[in-house]
């Protein structure tokens, strides 16, 4: 490893531990040790074990933002798209699924306030990338509630698929699929 790891490197190493060991008992020196390097090498990068978690999630808007650009998913309805980013979003984060789940728990400690907030804009954040993606052009009253509705899709597909790792895609395909169908949604996204 080299003597200063890259953000990438600290964070594969931060999830290969948190898998073995749990992401409430992972420690930042424990992923020092890990890279053999300084705690200083870690913090280069990240400013807290937040900060990894952060990364994790941005890692996986990449991966939405990135299915994005297939020209085969200008060609699909709305609803459509919508499904292909938000399963390309949950593919990026399948690896590591247990300790994704585990990084949700740990923000919404009594005592991490701060954490929630940033739970909060980070929902908000990649909810608009997921609408950006898709494609959407709502605005005014049709947007806003296009967003509500998103977001309670994006949170209840998101926790069922935590929830239920030996579920296949498939069923968690039906349930997505079943929200974006239900019936203000629908009239939106045929627009």
């Amino acid at each position: 490893m080299p003597r200063s790891p890259s953000a990438a490197q600290i964070l594969d190493a931060a999830l290969s531990l948190a898998d073995q060991c749990g992401w409430e008992r992972l420690q930042l020196f424990a992923v020092a040790t890990e890279l053999g390097v300084g705690l200083d090498a870690i913090a280069r990068h990240y400013s807290s074990k937040d900060d990894l978690v952060e990364a994790w999630y941005d890692r996986a808007d990449q991966a939405l933002l990135r299915r994005a650009g297939d020209e085969a998913l200008i060609e699909l309805n709305a609803a459509q798209r919508l499904e292909e980013l938000l399963f390309a979003w949950l593919g990026a984060l399948a690896p590591h699924r247990s300790v994704s789940g585990q990084m949700l728990l740990y923000k919404l400690e009594p005592g991490h306030v701060h954490l929630q907030v940033l739970g909060l804009l980070r929902i908000s954040r990649t909810v608009q990338w997921w609408r950006e993606a898709a494609r959407r052009d709502t605005h005014h009253l049709a947007r806003i509630v296009e967003e509500s509705l998103l977001t309670t899709i994006y949170l209840r597909t998101f926790v069922h698929w935590l929830r239920h790792p030996e579920e296949d895609e498939i069923e968690t395909r039906v349930l997505l699929r079943r929200q974006l169908d239900c019936g203000a949604l629908r009239r939106l996204l045929s627009r």
